[in-house]
């Protein structure tokens, strides 16, 4: 323990001696810090205006019988004044035994000092919470960002542009829901731990439900439950949740994550560009207010129409070769081969030329640009194209060379889905842990008749990332994974 954290639990002790609870109850405020200084921006103050704040003292300046203080709640921050006799012997004494970092009530009359900056007279102080721990002085000129996400508590509190993306966030995915909304789109939510993993192709993690005598899985995705409702009769649903997949961790890339999915009945994956188009277009011009901006060096213009590209042509345009050769195995190893790339052995077609888009092609797609009609192979879900069974009706969404959205016409033949499944489960026995077993319950569902469909999952963290102009997906989680590591939090090691 630190001297100054020493020196702050006797000040605590001490108060409690006088009858001070440190960590006091409810206290009823009348304007947050925000609504104070835009509704007395131009006031003149007269008669001058009595107001109960509250908020964490951030910044104190001390003058002897007299002190200037900065509170900050989530709205913003206020200046506070502290003066012996207008708080009296009492009030002024358990100023003394106030901190920076402490949670306190204030109540008062509002002025303006010389400079102009508007100031709560402080004629009541109440202690909310006592900080026994000091905050950070230099916490931005910070390098170690491990530490900031590790103790996200603290970077919140004197990061105010961190606080500004977690709130931006939260109105993103409030707005998604009130589009969807607005589309007749009903909200529901499906189970988290699944018998069966899949609605993916990734790696699950395990839990084991002991009363049950059972392994589960967390869920890779809600698509098969969301199309079994859809079986029964909701014809448009989305469900905005967490996603979890036992996987590595990259800049866009972490093992929990939150998805919107929504499913339209009586439809294609075109309506569904379309909508998504429009869903994400209308989220940045209402959070925003414009849809174009500068990201990492690259210009972002989400106006609609958006560009439309088939994947196999992107390949070929890319390397500079004919479409033709992507189906042709020896022609695919020359192809990787000059691009310096070299796949697994063992690796099969498919595998290797979507390493190809994966390398070359899709760092490349600024966007937004769909790119679209997939091969089967890789699309176990997604209904074939009429005339071209080896290709599918799914597109992936790209903004920033970033894969934002996933979507498809859905497969409701159950024939047909169950010989994906079959072969699915054939390529798991063979070590391939992102392939999995048949959901025979899900086969049951579409005999009894899904709807023609279209589907899309958005992820929410890429998006905040592009809305919001965050490098790391880190930067847009609140409590990111992290290694672990020995000691107490405030010596955390910059490891991650």
């Amino acid at each position: 323990m630190s001297d100054e954290q020493e020196q702050r639990l006797q000040k605590a002790a001490a108060l409690r001696e006088r009858g001070i609870d440190p960590y006091g109850g409810r206290f009823e405020r009348t304007l947050s810090f925000h609504a104070i200084q835009e509704n007395y921006r131009e006031h003149p103050l007269i008669p001058a205006p009595v107001h109960a704040v509250a908020g964490r003292m951030i910044a104190l300046r001390r003058f002897g019988k007299a002190a200037f203080a900065h509170l900050q709640d989530i709205s913003g921050r206020l200046q506070v004044y502290f003066k012996r006799d207008t708080l009296g012997p009492e009030g002024f004494d358990l100023f003394e035994h106030l901190d920076v970092g402490d949670h306190i009530g204030a109540e008062g009359i509002l002025f303006r000092t010389k400079t102009q900056e508007l100031t709560l007279a402080v004629q009541h102080l109440t202690l909310l919470a006592k900080a026994l721990r000091p905050l950070p002085e230099k916490w931005h000129g910070l390098t170690d960002i491990a530490l900031r996400y590790r103790m996200r508590y603290v970077d919140l509190i004197v990061n105010p542009e961190v606080r500004a993306v977690f709130i931006q966030r939260s109105r993103i995915i409030d707005t998604l829901r009130r589009l969807l909304q607005t589309h007749q789109f009903l909200e529901v939510e499906t189970p988290m731990m699944h018998p069966i993993a899949g609605g993916a192709a990734a790696r699950p993690f395990i839990t084991h439900h002991n009363a049950m005598g059972r392994d589960l899985y967390l869920r890779i995705a809600p698509e098969l439950y969301l199309k079994r409702l859809m079986v029964g009769g909701l014809e448009r649903v989305f469900e905005i949740n967490r996603n979890f997949r036992n996987e590595g961790v990259s800049t866009v890339h972490h093992p929990e994550f939150t998805m919107l999915e929504f499913y339209m009945a009586y439809a294609n994956y075109v309506d569904m560009m379309s909508l998504t188009e429009t869903l994400i277009s209308e989220v940045a011009q209402q959070v925003l207010g414009h849809m174009q901006w500068e990201d990492q060096g690259r210009r972002i213009d989400l106006t609609p129409p958006w560009q439309r590209i088939s994947y196999l042509a992107a390949i070929a345009q890319h390397y500079q070769v004919d479409p033709s050769d992507l189906s042709d195995a020896g022609k695919v190893s020359k192809i990787l081969a000059h691009a310096g790339l070299s796949p697994p052995r063992d690796q099969a077609l498919y595998q290797q030329v979507n390493l190809l888009f994966e390398a070359g092609v899709e760092p490349q797609l600024s966007g937004p640009v769909f790119v679209c009609d997939y091969p089967t192979a890789i699309s176990p879900l997604a209904k074939r194209q009429p005339g071209h069974l080896e290709l599918t009706e799914r597109f992936e969404l790209y903004i920033a060379g970033r894969e934002i959205a996933n979507g498809f016409s859905e497969l409701n033949d159950p024939v047909d889905q169950r010989e994906r499944f079959e072969a699915q489960a054939k390529k798991h026995a063979l070590g391939d842990l992102e392939c999995h077993a048949v959901d025979e319950d899900y086969l049951c569902a579409l005999e009894y008749g899904m709807p023609p469909a279209a589907g899309c999952g958005i992820g929410i963290d890429r998006l905040v990332m592009l809305l919001s102009g965050q490098a790391s997906i880190r930067d847009v989680i609140l409590f990111p994974q992290m290694k672990p590591v020995s000691g107490a939090p405030a010596d955390a090691e910059a490891e991650i």
